[in-house]
């Protein structure tokens, strides 16, 4: 049974890795990777990261990256930046490195003004009312629904294809915050568990998966035991992130991973219940305003995770 932590691909260090062993980390992840969209070959730099991490007894297992808007948006070039796409695809596999996570948005993450948590810690907080008085409006991201889905569908059925010849399982984020309607301008197709049966749909294939982002989930109002069984009962999952939040779809906060309001073990449970064995991993956790706290959320939550994962699995 396996935690996976991420590292920006700037931050890959022998100082960074050697953390990461020592808090008990046993997968990396490399988010967001540099800019590929060159579509240059690269299957050296991930040989390097690779051997990097394992000289630290760490497995770089999985890399990440955001939608880039030549395909989201359907732009002129974009058969051009599949074709990169396919090749950081092909890197990977190449690497021995089988997952790669994205996500399917013209327009990046919405988040208000932070909550204060327990210690005066910051919470990643989201409010609908207090976004809608924003008017947030991005006029060159502004897309429909029809066009989004139009748009998703041509881009998976190009690199599926390509990631079953390279062993790649590719793990699609969840909107955040999953709301299922436009916002700034752009439509989201990817808020809702029915949005991502259409999705898996469009393109079938054990390759064209989810990155099960536990706390998004639960800012769908979903129940949390009985998304992970229709998820993972169609082995569509390809990593947890593992996180909580309190409150509702249209006003929540993402909190520390102990003081959520969904029932962590029941959701460490229902993974063994489903067969998933893992990765389980972060994703991201409250801020601190102490000094020299930068990476103390991280340890917490692994360490949590791990004596999750020992109750639950019998696996150290």
């Amino acid at each position: 049974m396996t935690i996976q932590e991420q590292l920006h691909y700037e931050q890959v260090n022998d100082e960074s890795l050697s953390f990461l062993k020592a808090i008990g980390v046993d997968y990396l992840t490399i988010n967001p990777s540099m800019d590929m969209r060159d579509g240059k070959d690269r299957r050296a730099y991930w040989e390097e990261v690779r051997d990097k991490a394992a000289d630290h007894g760490l497995i770089l297992r999985n890399a990440a990256s955001y939608g880039w808007d030549e395909f989201t948006l359907g732009l002129e070039d974009r058969d051009e930046k599949i074709d990169a796409w396919c090749m950081f695809i092909r890197n990977l596999g190449e690497a021995g490195i089988p997952t790669l996570g994205y996500n399917f948005k013209p327009i990046g993450n919405f988040r208000t003004e932070s909550a204060t948590g327990r210690g005066g810690v910051k919470y990643s907080t989201f409010d609908y009312d207090e976004w809608a008085r924003e008017r947030v409006y991005v006029p060159d991201k502004v897309i429909s629904e029809a066009g989004m889905w139009e748009n998703i569908e041509y881009f998976l059925k190009r690199v599926i294809p390509v990631a079953e010849e390279y062993g790649v399982r590719m793990a699609l984020h969840p909107d955040d915050p999953p709301i299922p309607e436009p916002m700034g301008g752009a439509a989201r197709i990817v808020s809702t568990l029915e949005q991502y049966h259409r999705i898996f749909d469009l393109a079938p294939s054990s390759c064209n998966a989810m990155l099960f982002c536990q706390g998004c989930v639960a800012e769908m109002g979903e129940d949390v035991c009985e998304a992970i069984r229709d998820i993972g009962g169609r082995d569509k999952i390809v990593y947890v992130h593992f996180r909580d939040i309190q409150g509702a779809p249209r006003s929540f906060r993402e909190v520390f991973i102990d003081e959520g309001q969904n029932d962590m073990h029941k959701a460490m449970q229902t993974y063994k219940e489903v067969g998933f064995n893992g990765p389980f991993m972060m994703d991201h956790t409250p801020r601190f305003w102490q000094s020299g706290t930068e990476w103390a959320g991280r340890a917490f939550a692994v360490g949590y995770m791990r004596a999750l994962i020992q109750a639950v699995y019998q696996e150290r």
